[in-house]
């Protein structure tokens, strides 16, 4: 059955975001240089009292950093959402979210790495498009055509196509479905969990940092024996940085979908390297890997 998704308002120019560190803490450099690169973008920022809380490698409680998220959805000036950083820490405040009031007043949210685990709960939960993109933390370095992308994702009426750099094909095809999933090792963990949405039908989207070979064969393994990967659409993958040999990474991915006649195109400029393109999550894309292209069915937002 195909899920019904709920659209972000669209963001324009002038309008207020809020910044929330739903994981792990951050240092104040890249923290301001993120924070004044949203403003030359044409945004306010909120920065809610509190964000600088520590406690550990957490930002923060999980009550205290789960309360700054959903005040900020509650807050009507806040019209999007970014976080400032990944690390660790977001399934650690799934049990203190308000989802409720989260899913009455929906807007843009957007980070990548550890937040993979809120923009699958988010979606799971009420069906809501989130958006895998810059972390406040990474946009004081980012490319141009980072924020480009950023900015057409979030404000413009026009859908996002996305084409590798680098386009590999792993294995050809064409297909189409919502594009789910992010950093590989954060869906593992939410594999058995009561927020953990379905991939049946979707075109799965992997990226990591960090892990050598055997750790991303063992966890798409583990996907695979869970039947996860039994339904999906299609794969596109996007960056693997500090993960050893890119070509030993690809005969992996190509090892562990042997048995599966579905497209797969490598290459994206998604995740933790100098480009880091943002993708709407939950929302219907078709993978071309003739055209090399992810292209995205309609805008990722509501009109204002």
């Amino acid at each position: 059955m195909k899920k019904e998704v709920v659209k972000p308002p669209r963001l324009k120019q002038g309008d207020t975001v809020g910044v929330v560190a739903p994981a792990g803490p951050f240092e104040r450099d890249p923290f301001d240089r993120g924070i004044a690169t949203l403003k030359t973008m044409g945004f306010q920022v909120k920065v809610p009292e509190g964000i600088f809380e520590q406690k550990n490698y957490l930002a923060g409680s999980d009550e205290h950093r789960a309360k700054l998220l959903t005040e900020l959805f509650q807050d009507p000036a806040v019209r999007a959402i970014f976080c400032v950083r990944g690390g660790y820490g977001s399934a650690r405040i799934l049990p203190f979210l308000d989802f409720k009031q989260i899913a009455a007043n929906s807007k843009i949210f957007v980070g990548f790495s550890d937040i993979t685990i809120l923009l699958a709960a988010f979606y799971h939960k009420f069906g809501l498009v989130t958006f895998h993109g810059p972390l406040v933390t990474t946009l004081g370095k980012s490319s141009e055509r980072t924020r480009d992308i950023l900015l057409k994702a979030i404000t413009s009426d026009q859908p996002v196509t996305l084409t590798p750099s680098e386009p590999v094909v792993l294995h050809p095809g064409h297909a189409s479905g919502p594009v789910l999933g992010g950093n590989l090792t954060n869906i593992c963990h939410l594999i058995g969990t009561p927020h953990e949405p379905g991939f049946a039908g979707a075109l799965l989207l992997l990226e990591d940092r960090g892990e050598p070979a055997y750790r991303i064969d063992r966890m798409l393994c583990h996907l695979r024996l869970s039947g996860r990967l039994d339904d999906i659409a299609g794969v596109v993958l996007g960056s693997f940085k500090d993960c050893g040999d890119i070509n030993m990474v690809y005969d992996i991915v190509k090892d562990n979908f042997a048995d599966r006649e579905i497209p797969i195109l490598a290459g994206f400029d998604i995740g933790h390297d100098a480009e880091n393109l943002t993708v709407p999550i939950g929302l219907r894309a078709t993978l071309d890997t003739e055209g090399g292209m992810l292209r995205f069915d309609e805008p990722a937002t509501s009109p204002l």
